[in-house]
């Protein structure tokens, strides 16, 4: 015969169960969220990990309002973006700048320097000739002609630029910004959720990154840098990077480009030649302390000598760099000094 339970016991077992679920979920437990989305003609991801209980609804609109904000400031196809009313602005007309653009020209200013010009903002002309831009592609190449005159019409010392005011010294002088809009639209979200307390996070805009602090494991957030195949879209890795605290920014020629009489002819342009990159480098990467640096020098080592580009990187500090070169039918790679240190082992 079944025995009754006590009553004296049931008041145990009520106090056992609540120990246990305590340890169950112990206080201060790490949740990582994803919120996902669209921006910039590509998709952006962002990855953080809080203690606290956290809305992903509210935190989606929050990095929607700001990936908004950033294309009203740098979009190329918005007509009424501020890039492009600058770009409409006439010759030697103070330009007023809201702090986005402002900050986006004080790195663009550094990295015309830096480079000697081989990283230029100016090459909307270069850009739109070639049908990489917002004019559609012609079916015959440029003729040297044109192309002369669309270099007449670049260059980044033709700006001038103070505290929140922007300058052109000739018209036809114009800004495009894409090669560094999407390193800054990750360190805009970056600063998003850094000043809101969250400290461990992954940001991703179209392969741009930055990473801060450690994974839901306590581990650096891990990242690769894609095999550069022209043919599809190839989801071998290169290398894996172990990401903490840094931007990593990847530029490359394998996947928008066009061809010509069994000629390639990549989107990235030499400012100083006008004509698309020759060269053997079909890939850079990036590491730095932010996106924008790490996008704009991403584009810039594309353009410049390998040999020069690790030169630059090797005397910057807390940079560097991976150059992924094509030898018959595969690739070789030259790295800056440290750049093994963020190798995952």
């Amino acid at each position: 015969m079944q025995m009754p339970i006590r009553s004296h016991i049931l008041p145990m077992l009520s106090i056992v169960l609540l120990f246990l679920l305590a340890f169950a979920t112990p206080r201060g437990f790490a949740m990582q969220y994803t919120i996902t989305g669209r921006t910039m003609g590509t998709f952006y991801s962002v990855k953080f990990i809080s203690t606290e209980k956290q809305s992903r609804a509210i935190w989606q609109q929050r990095v929607d309002i700001r990936l908004k904000e950033v294309n009203a400031r740098l979009s190329m196809y918005a007509p009424t973006s501020e890039i492009s009313r600058f770009n409409q602005a006439p010759a030697n007309q103070s330009f007023k700048l809201s702090t986005d653009f402002y900050q986006v020209l004080l790195e663009s200013q550094h990295l015309y320097q830096i480079t000697n010009g081989a990283w230029d903002g100016t090459v909307k002309p270069l850009v739109d000739l070639w049908g990489f831009g917002t004019k559609n592609r012609s079916e015959t190449l440029p003729a040297s002609r044109q192309i002369q005159e669309a270099l007449a019409r670049t260059g980044f010392h033709k700006l001038t630029l103070t505290d929140h005011l922007l300058t052109k010294k000739e018209a036809d002088i114009t800004l495009d910004l894409g090669s560094i809009a999407k390193g800054y639209g990750v360190d805009a979200i970056a600063r998003l959720f850094s000043t809101n307390g969250i400290k461990n996070f992954l940001v991703e805009i179209g392969g741009e990154l930055v990473g801060s602090g450690k994974n839901k494991r306590g581990d650096p957030w891990v990242v690769g840098i894609s095999r550069p195949e022209k043919k599809g879209l190839s989801t071998a890795l290169y290398k894996t990077i172990s990401l903490e605290n840094r931007a990593i920014a990847t530029s490359g020629n394998y996947r928008n480009f066009f061809e010509r009489d069994g000629q390639l002819f990549s989107h990235i342009i030499d400012p100083k030649t006008g004509f698309p990159v020759g060269n053997k480098v079909v890939s850079t990467s990036v590491i730095a302390k932010n996106c924008t640096i790490a996008d704009g020098l991403a584009t810039a080592l594309m353009v410049m000598e390998v040999q020069k580009g690790i030169d630059l990187v090797n005397s910057l500090a807390n940079t560097e760099c991976l150059i992924i070169q094509k030898q018959g039918n595969g690739f070789i790679s030259t790295q800056s000094e440290r750049f093994k240190d963020f190798e995952k082992k």
